[in-house]
């Protein structure tokens, strides 16, 4: 059923209907309950596509995602998904891989089509190859960041403070009389060398301030996690606590700790970061650093709304992390 079947029925013409579609003014009442009731008679629904020719808008919003196997990936870009599509956008999400060449490659795909607003999700995308794409093939429509920020005019980033969360979290360790702490990165992305800062800040401060020296980069896995948690044991069997930068590293840790007998937390505590759905499945559960991604997610998707409206909002926003204490302090 098209706008002219339905405008042949009511009597009217195509523009007609239109307007009472897009409830525009000028309709008689009688002439616009009729053609309401036809629409639902027939179940009308317009086509997207046209309307955008028209209006110059798809209703899309396309969404970059560096590694979408990521378990706070996932849940970000469902919270984004499910609040966009309440405004009535479609999200376009493409996983661009870790490569600059990758994310580059995905923002010039995107510039093909017609989307009214972008996300790009997590700090990996703060970098300049990604900046100079975003600035060559979208000067003009809104772009949010979530947990990143380019210096960009129509860039707004919502941040996390994970650098104060991070010497928190060591804090709470060493108030337990657990001083010799390493720390694990899978990668050195922005965000995670200001959680490697406030590691270094944290136990600079403390009684055993040589561990500002265990640092490790090991890839997110839960293999990765295993193996780099029995190279510590073994480069330093006193230590005391572990704390990852993401929590299925830290649960293959877990592992690693109770295989080699060392009981988890009286020996050795671990905390993960993100707070994931792997802290309450794990045995013991994970203490973790949550860096607030449902707040983010919803603060990001609300910006982009508002920046897609008109509206006007800062540049950055810092949101502030939190403790989620479990059974592994």
């Amino acid at each position: 059923m098209t706008i002219y079947d339905i405008a042949e029925k009511a009597g009217v013409s195509a523009s007609t209907v239109s307007r009472v579609v897009n409830n525009k003014p000028g309709i008689k009442p009688e002439t616009r309950r009729k053609i309401e009731a036809l629409l639902e008679q027939y179940d009308y629904t317009p086509n997207e596509t046209a309307r955008g020719l028209v209006k110059r808008s798809s209703k899309m919003i396309g969404i970059l995602i560096a590694d979408i196997r990521y378990a706070h990936y996932m849940d970000i870009a469902f919270y984004v998904e499910q609040e966009l599509s309440r405004s009535g956008y479609t999200c376009l999400i493409l996983n661009t891989g870790i490569t600059e060449e990758g994310k580059v490659n995905a923002i010039r795909r995107l510039a093909q089509r017609q989307i009214d607003g972008l996300m790009l999700v997590g700090s990996t995308f703060q970098c300049e190859a990604v900046e100079q794409a975003l600035a060559q093939n979208f000067p003009d429509i809104p772009i949010a960041m979530a947990n990143g920020y380019l210096p960009l005019p129509n860039v707004k980033g919502v941040l996390v403070d994970e650098y104060n969360g991070v010497m928190e979290c060591i804090k709470l360790m060493q108030k337990k009389n657990h001083h010799k702490i390493a720390f694990i990165i899978p990668n050195t992305t922005p965000s995670n060398l200001q959680k490697q800062a406030g590691f270094l800040q944290a136990v600079r401060e403390g009684k055993a301030p040589e561990c500002a020296d265990w640092v490790y980069l090991a890839p997110t896995s839960l293999e990765e996690g295993y193996r780099v948690t029995r190279q510590i044991l073994s480069e330093h069997p006193d230590v005391e606590g572990l704390m990852f930068c993401e929590d299925e590293a830290a649960v293959s840790g877990i592992r690693a700790l109770t295989d080699a007998g060392i009981q988890v937390p009286e020996q050795v505590q671990v905390i993960g970061i993100d707070n994931t759905r792997y802290c309450e499945i794990c045995n013991p559960k994970l203490t973790a650093l949550d860096n607030m991604m449902l707040e983010m997610s919803m603060e990001t998707s609300r910006i982009l709304m508002e920046s897609l409206n008109g509206g006007t909002s800062p540049s950055k926003i810092m949101l502030f992390s939190r403790i989620i204490e479990r059974e592994t302090t």
